[in-house]
């Protein structure tokens, strides 16, 4: 049903961008459904309103504005595209998955032109699939930096890993960067000594090659300088604002801990962009990742409604309202314009964000697998006694990310069990076997405490994966997982 969903809805949205936008064409009331997070909620019917007040189209949008987080709405989309909401908001790591299901309708030349022009170029290219946008840009926030106790770090030292390290140590206070869990953190290191990991999509969303150089000699100088950190007795792996409550100097995290972390440390919380780390006399600068929040439109059978939805799309995601959730809310704005406002500019956390601009790398669209792939890095790290150790590493990882494009189809298309399972914490997949023509069914029985938390995913990669969020335990017991691949519904049943 999805597949006849999505190839019905591909040649819906081919037709739907030939429709004019102008009055005569779009002209007319419209009953909408908008997913936003909870917290946009009343802005987003605002602003609705404002639009159905100012448009010169003779557009009025009745909208029916439902709280659905940007993480939840890209499976639910995928799972039934049809009763999805016509527009919503969803993480760019959520973007692929919902190509693939035909679940974005490809902006119009027009929109293209105008989105590219006013948001920033890393925004631009993660709401890009082949040479098409398919979303529009909504924030550009989600990126790390630094937060430091002043009282600890001086502020002469902030610019230096191994001062850093060394003050933290003296004062046996602990810097929080969290490299043993998160390939997302893990990836700084790396992007700091120039390497990449660049995924290449077909136009259904499909990977079908990377360029990765995580393997080289400028990747055995990105461990070398992970090798400091990670092994002084003062490293946290941890990004929560909250550890400066539990004896941190130090945290890497973003602008969503501002609140907690001012709220700690007070006056004495320093806020700054990344340090560098030196090896062989030479510094690098620790790079990251940048990401953001993209709006995305359903493909609608009627071409006037599809025309009408994206000029409610542009209208969003413009300067105006992107302001408007920078004010309301803090969001950061992907809009060059709104970017390089004095309000913008003035807000701590976006500006030690912008100043770290220049060393981070847009999160564009990245296999599922690799997430999990990239995250045990800082383990073997840790674990390493010597350089050669340090390669070993760098080479299990290079061969993990090679078998991603030599899976057969009975492991890219199956499912399998991940969570707090068996003693593992989710670092390991447990097989199902299809038992029916929807459902896949674990093939063993598991003891699960009460609070037991799983989720079942495709392909052994992130890219698909339900429930929205984990699947809890309510009873103690030994039970099979389940799984309905076409309604997406997990269930357990008691051995």
């Amino acid at each position: 049903m999805k597949k006849f969903l999505a190839i019905v809805l591909s040649l819906v949205m081919a037709l739907s961008m030939v429709a004019s936008a102008s009055a005569s064409s779009v002209a007319g009331t419209y009953d909408i459904t908008i997913w936003v997070a909870e917290k946009a909620v009343e802005l987003t019917k605002q602003q609705i309103a404002d639009f159905n007040a100012s448009n010169e189209l003779g557009i009025t949008f009745n909208a029916t504005v439902e709280p659905v987080s940007e993480s939840d709405s890209a499976t639910q989309m995928i799972t039934d595209v049809e009763a999805g909401g016509d527009i919503f908001c969803f993480a760019q790591d959520q973007f692929a998955r919902l190509v693939q299901a035909g679940a974005l309708a490809k902006l119009g030349k027009g929109a293209s032109e105008t989105v590219t022009a006013n948001n920033a170029a890393g925004v631009v290219a993660a709401a890009t699939s082949g040479d098409a946008l398919y979303a529009y840009p909504l924030t550009a926030d989600n990126g790390y930096f630094m937060y430091y106790d002043k009282s600890v770090i001086p502020e002469a030292d902030i610019d230096s890993l191994e001062a850093i390290i060394a003050d933290c140590e003296a004062n046996q206070k602990y810097f929080a960067f969290e490299m043993q869990t998160s390939a997302w953190y893990i990836a700084s290191f790396f992007f700091g000594t120039g390497c990449v990991s660049e995924w290449t999509t077909d136009s259904d969303g499909q990977f079908i090659e990377v360029h990765d150089t995580f393997n080289s000699p400028q990747g055995l100088i990105a461990v070398k300088g992970m090798k400091k950190l990670v092994s002084s007795p003062y490293h946290l792996s941890s990004s929560s604002g909250a550890e400066f409550a539990s004896g941190a100097a130090v945290v890497v995290t973003g602008t969503w801990d501002y609140n907690t972390v001012e709220g700690i440390l007070g006056d004495n919380m320093g806020v700054a962009d990344l340090p560098s780390f030196e090896v062989d006399g030479q510094l690098y600068h620790l790079g990251s990742f940048n990401g953001c929040k993209l709006l995305g439109v359903k493909p609608q059978v009627d071409a006037v409604r599809q025309a009408a939805l994206n000029q409610l799309a542009l209208y969003l995601t413009d300067k105006k309202c992107q302001m408007e959730r920078f004010e309301a809310l803090a969001w950061g704005p992907s809009n060059i314009a709104a970017q390089q406002s004095d309000a913008v500019q003035a807000n701590p956390g976006l500006a030690a964000l912008l100043a770290q601009s220049p060393y981070s790398i847009p999160q564009g669209q990245i296999h599922g697998s690799w997430w999990d792939i990239a995250k045990v890095i800082g383990d073997d790290v840790k674990n390493a006694e010597d350089e050669a150790g340090l390669q070993a590493a760098l080479d299990n990882y290079n061969d993990k990310i090679a078998s991603l494009f030599t899976m057969s189809d009975d492991v890219k298309y199956g499912w399998t069990l991940i969570g707090a399972v068996n003693g593992t914490m989710w670092d390991n997949d447990f097989p199902m076997t299809k038992i029916s023509a929807s459902e896949w069914k674990t093939d063993e029985a598991y003891a699960m405490d009460a609070g037991t938390e799983f989720k079942v995913r495709q392909g052994l990669s992130w890219d698909n994966n339900f429930p929205a969020e984990n699947f809890k335990v309510e009873e103690a017991g030994t039970y099979y997982v389940v799984f309905n691949e076409t309604t997406g519904e997990v269930s357990i049943v008691a051995e």
